[in-house]
């Protein structure tokens, strides 16, 4: 098959690798760039594991194919963790035990990040809400909520809410 020559500035890297046209953006990331925190699951973009953000936005990495990808900034796991961005909403979520399995836990943790810019005092209604593109087939949700909402609490009480 015929591939496409792309370049996307990945976890503030610029990258710039052929693919074939039909290749996801999941596949992309986790066999081309070995980047594996982002997961496939349903493939139909219900189950929101591959979950990345892509100039921004979450996007879902299974229904988005890497060349439409050509010229974005696509954000990973792996760098919005290490951004450090995130790093109050992994220790909650560790303190609250709001993971297991750990499979939906980066999806999780991207759409809570972005749940908490966009309401900075959800209510456990509004979490529930936003996680619910999200499935957690181990915890039942309610720690994870928990986890959110401490970090809710937590930011405004240090004044970044």
């Amino acid at each position: 098959m015929d591939t496409v020559e792309i370049a996307l500035t990945v976890n503030r890297e610029r990258v710039r690798r052929r693919v074939e046209p039909r290749k996801s953006l999941v596949d992309f990331i986790r066999e081309d760039l070995e980047l594996t925190g982002s997961h496939v699951g349903c493939e139909q973009g219900v189950c929101g594991a591959c979950t990345v953000r892509v100039d921004g936005a979450l996007a879902r990495g299974c229904l988005t194919l890497a060349v439409q990808c050509d010229g974005a900034t696509v954000e990973t796991i792996e760098g919005v963790a290490a951004s450090g961005e995130i790093a109050d909403l992994q220790a909650a979520f560790a303190a609250a035990n709001a993971l297991q399995c750990g499979f939906c836990t980066p999806a999780m943790l991207l759409t809570a990040q972005e749940l908490l810019r966009d309401n900075p005092t959800p209510s456990g209604a509004a979490i529930r809400t936003g996680l619910s593109g999200n499935y957690c087939r181990c915890t039942g949700y309610h720690a994870i909520i928990e986890a959110i909402l401490a970090t809710a609490r937590r930011r405004r009480e240090d004044g970044r809410g």
